[in-house]
């Protein structure tokens, strides 16, 4: 996992025209499987294509399961989602990812120094 600059993934995303936008959705699920793996969905790439597939609708399940994972409910997720905002939901989640590899290296810094 990679801790990522949220605004330079936010511009990157604009600039692109959304690509990125792709990429980071791809990276979101990875990451957040890898942060719970008990509760682990499809690879990135596979979520990429059944929300491809499915004309968007895929995204709504994502999002809805991509909160779940991360903050222990998906309905804000899925609410912003579905108002539009789904770009907030990506923010909030790589927060949450950023805050999660900062706490595993403060606790490996912790344990090293004892």
């Amino acid at each position: 996992m990679k801790k990522r600059n949220i605004a330079l993934c936010v511009l990157f995303s604009i600039i692109s025209f959304g690509i990125y936008g792709l990429y980071w959705f791809v990276k979101l699920t990875n990451d957040s499987n890898t942060i719970c793996p008990e509760k682990k969905t499809a690879s990135g790439g596979m979520a990429l294509l059944f929300s491809i597939i499915t004309g968007g609708i895929y995204t709504f399940y994502w999002m809805y399961k991509l909160g779940q994972k991360l903050k222990g409910s998906g309905v804000l997720y899925l609410v912003l989602c579905f108002f539009g905002f789904g770009w907030l939901s990506f923010i909030f989640a790589q927060s949450e990812i950023n805050n999660y590899i900062d706490s595993q290296a403060a606790q490996a810094t912790q344990t090293t120094a004892e």
